[in-house]
């Protein structure tokens, strides 16, 4: 028992030296490591206080060095900056606003879709502005006179006039102002005032950035603004919300200005219905009227042999046509139609074509085209009697609020 009890205690003391041994070794690296750290903070602050001195004694190094920090914070802002530059750059120059709904202008998407029509639209050369549009001949010869005019502005970098177009729907104002575009040598850009009435408060963004593309375009832009009553109305009687007045604001501003750069061309069926600074900025207006006999009988020509004729000579169509007298059908026809717009008769070619394609033998007969005829006339009236009706209402909401007492 004695010496199990003097072996437990030898063992004790062994064991108390051992970690009296540990804990001075762990002290002395405890203090060689801070000496370690003192002496490197000590070497440290010699060297920087040492190049310090060098700096703020030599004026050379001094003024290197605020020069390289300077240069240094310079590159980081341009870096910094030139991102949004050059973002801003490629919107205007490549990309297309919102606003605009088709263009002519060469954009990065429109290519990668269409890259024949848009090489042809490069190479191509400038057409007859009015080959494939029929009008009245004193209306023919105003239009060209009009795209002389813009073909010449373009030539000499002069400034490009303002124009209104006016008149009922499909009456040719949009297809004219393409072929005007096209045939000077312009880009042009189609928006619709549509268009900017539900865009709210980004409206007067929207607006800016069509104008900032435009102005960025090389060739000159023809900016076509179709249905423009719809945002350009009088400020002072009609009831417009902030925003679209903020947007027409905008648009003031924007066109205060003879332009080098675009040309506008205003779209309306209701003129009267334009803010009087709108009136102001137009300096040509130009009146496009539903077609005469005359004119109806050379669209329905044209569209007959567009639409039925050319593709029965294609081996590869199975449109054949009745035998029947097609020049006397076409001045019949073009006799019933009076009152159809342009649009309204080339649709009539359209139908016949879609008749063709239905009947199980492809063949187009006359009873098929006078139906078709008939039908275009029933469409017209009731069309005739809806705006009649709408302009009655419109008539007796004015009436009512003007004699209703403030």
């Amino acid at each position: 028992m004695a010496r199990i009890e003097a072996e437990l205690k030898g063992k004790a003391k062994i064991d108390r030296e051992n970690r009296d041994l540990n804990l001075e070794m762990m002290r002395e690296k405890a203090k060689e490591s801070r000496e370690t750290v003192l002496e490197a903070i000590k070497t440290a602050g010699s060297v920087v206080g040492s190049a310090t001195n060098a700096l703020l004694t030599d004026r050379n190094k001094l003024y290197a060095a605020a020069t390289g920090i300077t240069v240094a914070a310079a590159g980081i802002y341009v870096a910094k900056n030139s991102v949004g530059v050059a973002a801003r750059f490629i919107e205007a120059r490549l990309g297309k606003p919102s606003l605009v709904r088709e263009t002519s202008r060469f954009t990065a998407v429109g290519f990668l879709r269409n890259p024949i029509k848009t090489t042809k639209m490069f190479i191509g050369k400038p057409k007859d502005p009015l080959e494939g549009i029929v009008l009245k001949p004193t209306l023919e010869e105003r239009l060209r006179d009009v795209a002389i005019v813009t073909k010449h502005t373009k030539k000499n970098k002069g400034f490009y006039r303002n124009i209104l177009f006016y008149g009922p729907p499909g009456t040719g104002k949009t297809m004219f102002a393409k072929s005007l575009a096209l045939n000077s040598g312009m880009d042009y850009a189609i928006m619709t005032g549509g268009d900017v009435t539900p865009m709210g408060r980004d409206g007067v963004t929207a607006m800016h950035k069509v104008f900032n593309w435009a102005n960025s375009s090389r060739r000159g832009l023809l900016l076509f603004v179709d249905e423009a009553d719809a945002f350009l109305r009088k400020r002072s009687t009609e009831q417009i919300s902030e925003d679209l007045r903020a947007t027409l604001n905008a648009f003031l501003y924007r066109t205060g200005e003879q332009s080098k750069k675009f040309m506008l061309v205003l779209a309306s069926n209701q003129p009267e219905q334009f803010d009087w600074a709108i009136n102001d900025r137009i300096d040509e207006m130009v009146e496009f009227d539903v077609p005469s006999l005359p004119e109806r009988e050379r669209m329905v020509r044209h569209y007959f042999d567009k639409f039925v004729l050319e593709p029965s000579f294609d081996s590869k169509s199975r449109i054949k046509v009745e035998e029947l007298d097609y020049g006397e059908k076409c001045t019949e026809i073009a006799r019933r139609t009076e009152g159809l717009s342009g649009r309204e008769i080339s649709k009539l070619g359209v139908a016949w074509q879609a008749c063709a394609y239905a009947a199980e033998d492809g063949v187009l007969t006359e009873k098929m085209i006078d139906e078709r005829v008939a039908d275009a006339i029933a469409g017209h009236a009731k069309k005739v009697i809806w705006e009649t009706d709408q302009h009655a209402v419109s008539y007796k909401s004015a009436a009512a609020a003007a004699s209703t007492p403030v």
